[in-house]
This record gives C-alpha cells, sequence and structure tokens, in this order.
C-alpha cells in the first residue's frame, strides 16, 4: 500500500492556489483618526463637494470619491463626513471620502405613497422652508400637508413660504394653516422695476422681488441650516439667489401643462449672504411628488395638531381614516373645534392616511 496504518503524510496532495491570495479576510475597518470632517455641499456624478475648514482662515474645498464599504449608504449634502488622502483642496486633486458621521436630522421621502423604499433628500437640517406659489402653478395643499408630515417626522421645524402674492391673493390658502403654529412669509414681486431684490431669474420682472419680504425670511434663516423644497417653477431658486448672491438657474411655468421646468439637478448648500456662522440654504430640484410611506400612521397624525384633540374620544384601535366608524375626528370638525378649515383639513389627514393603507396592502402583497 505505501502507507503504515496511523501514519499519514499529506504532503504530496496537491493544492490548487487561491486567486485571491490566502489573506484572512476581516470586518475591521480602519479608524481613520487622522481624517479631516467636511460638510457635503453637493453631489454630483459619484463626486462630492464638501467645505473643509469651516469659517477658518483654512476653509476650503475639497472634492472626494466615495470609500468602497461606503458603496450602499447615501451621502447626501448637509452630511458631514470623513476625508482622507490629499485633502488640500488644490486643483485636479480627490480625497477619499471614508465615513459619514452621526445625524442629527435627515429628511426622507418615497418616490410615491406605495413605494416603501425610502430617498435620503439631505442631512443635519434645522428647518424646512415649503415654497409653494399663490399661482402659476396653482398651490397645493396637500403637498404642503405632506411636507409638513416629513418635516415632523424628522424633527425640522417647518416654515410656509408663499412666492407671487402679487398674482393672486394667497388668504384662502392661508387660512388652512391659521389654527398651526407656522411660520408664514409671503412674497411678491417688487413694485417698480427699480424698487427690491434683483435675484437674475430668466423673465426679469419676476426677479425682483419685494425688499420686505426677503428679509422677513432672512429672520428666519440667520444662524440655522434650512432646505428649501418645493415644485419647479414657484420660485424657490429665485428666492435663493436673493438670499445667497448666487446664481442658480430659474425658469419659469410650462403654459399647458401649468408646471414648472426643472431648473436645479442636484442638492446644493449655500451660504446665506451677510449671516452668522452655520447659516446656510440647501436648494433642492424641483420635486413632483413627496411620498409619505416611510412614515408611521401616528406621525401623519402628529402634523395636524389642530386635529389631534379629536382622537381623545375615538374608540380603541380606531384608524382615523374613511373607513372608521364613530371616530372623534368627525365630532371635533363638525363643532368648529379645528377651526373653518377643519373640513378639509381631515379630508386632507385622511388622504394620507388611506395612502398608508396602500403601502401596508402591497407590502403584504394584497395589490
Amino acid at each position: 500500500m505505501g502507507r503504515t496504518t496511523g501514519s499519514w503524510d499529506e504532503s504530496d496532495i496537491r493544492i490548487r492556489p487561491n486567486k485571491r491570495g490566502s489573506r484572512p479576510r476581516t470586518k475591521d475597518r480602519p479608524a481613520h483618526e487622522d481624517a479631516v470632517i467636511g460638510r457635503i455641499i453637493t453631489v454630483d456624478r459619484g463626486r462630492y463637494t464638501a467645505v473643509v475648514g469651516e469659517d477658518t482662515p483654512d476653509e476650503r474645498i475639497v472634492v472626494a470619491a466615495r470609500a468602497r464599504e461606503l458603496r450602499r449608504m447615501p451621502v447626501v449634502a448637509g452630511d458631514f463626513v470623513a476625508l482622507v488622502g490629499d485633502v488640500s483642496g488644490a486643483p485636479d486633486t480627490l480625497a477619499r471620502l471614508v465615513r459619514v458621521e452621526e445625524r442629527r436630522t435627515l429628511l426622507r421621502r418615497s418616490a410615491d405613497d406605495t413605494d416603501p423604499i425610502e430617498r435620503v433628500v439631505v442631512a443635519n437640517a434645522d428647518q424646512l422652508v415649503i415654497v409653494v406659489a399663490s399661482a402659476n402653478p396653482e398651490p397645493r395643499t396637500g403637498f404642503i400637508d405632506r411636507a409638513l408630515v416629513a418635516a415632523y417626522d424628522a424633527g425640522i421645524k417647518p416654515l410656509l413660504c408663499v412666492t407671487k402674492a402679487d398674482v393672486k391673493d394667497p388668504a384662502e390658502l392661508l387660512a388652512n394653516y391659521e389654527s398651526l403654529d407656522l411660520p408664514v412669509v409671503v412674497s411678491r414681486t417688487a413694485s417698480t422695476d427699480a424698487s427690491g431684490i434683483d435675484a437674475r431669474s430668466d423673465d426679469g420682472a419676476s426677479a425682483r422681488l419685494d425688499t420686505d419680504a426677503v428679509a422677513g425670511l432672512r429672520k428666519h434663516l440667520d444662524g440655522m441650516v434650512s432646505v428649501m423644497l418645493g415644485h419647479s417653477g414657484v420660485g424657490k431658486s429665485t428666492m435663493v439667489n436673493a438670499l445667497t448672491g448666487a446664481d442658480r438657474a430659474t425658469g419659469g411655468v410650462n403654459a399647458v401643462t401649468g408646471r414648472g421646468r426643472h431648473t436645479s439637478s442636484s442638492a446644493l448648500a449655500l451660504r446665506l449672504q451677510g449671516a452668522p456662522a452655520g447659516s446656510w440654504i440647501i436648494d433642492t430640484p424641483g420635486i413632483r411628488s413627496f411620498g409619505l410611506a416611510h412614515v408611521d400612521p401616528d406621525r401623519i397624525l402628529a402634523a395636524f395638531p389642530d386635529l389631534a384633540p379629536g382622537t381623545e374620544d375615538c374608540e380603541r384601535g380606531c384608524r382615523h381614516d374613511d373607513a372608521a366608524v364613530k371616530c372623534g375626528l368627525d365630532a371635533w370638525v363638525a363643532s368648529g373645534s379645528a377651526g373653518a378649515a377643519g373640513p378639509a383639513r381631515l379630508a386632507s389627514l385622511r388622504r394620507l392616511l388611506g395612502a398608508q393603507e396602500r403601502t401596508e396592502a402591497k407590502e403584504l402583497g394584497n395589490v
């Protein structure tokens, strides 16, 4: 046989070499203790632009590529990140983004109400400025309500900015939110060509914003990181230009569809001109929809503080939707406790809750 029982020699066995090498794999990652921290101000085609050394003599702009281990983690405007490699900020240099620091707040949305996959909009914002136009395009209370839900869910303070008030009186729109502790700023075109602030819009006239309106909004923005959110064509980027001195592209509204055309292609953080340190505005691309599939129904109700007290008379397990029996919200609204806008607010709440039911049904495979 050539071998003695109990004596095994395997030295002649051929072992196929591992093409990837024999180095053992480990989940331990470098700590990168020498990394510098930067604030992401924009993301474009796999390149992350960050400001490093913010508000110091060594402040600089650094462009980075994301490390391989972070390929599945979204990195968005407002994120604080750790950077290694060439962080000099010199032209044609590229650093490496190796870590996303803990986020204070996170504004999220889904593509629609039946898509449970969440999209991160911005990180570390203190305030959400919901921008709608009085007309052209027509304002939608449903969008405002959705944005309010997203803000409350993220722990971000909401603010409503209504533009183009010279085209149409926004009083009817604002009546829906009289019962809420919601700051409102109304903006209009300057009364004469010589007055106002020139924000360098495409159509000229609409670029001249009323000085008082810009100053009023400015008071709410100083010392905060604010994200501007709104449909295309509402004048969002025009307002950003007026506040920052930037030259963000602006555009008009399609006369046939009533929709604005997209002019901002990516979120961009800009410093508020002449403001205290830490004052930033994040301008976001105009959105078509703002899904809330990721938000718990109880969190949706919390965004309607004018209605929430009415649920105290609900039976246990009441879902407060259109199918609810003896829902306390009906009596609450009928009594006038929610104000004149109560019926419209309740209808809006129930539309959102109904969307949540459709999401749950899709997840269970029932639709």
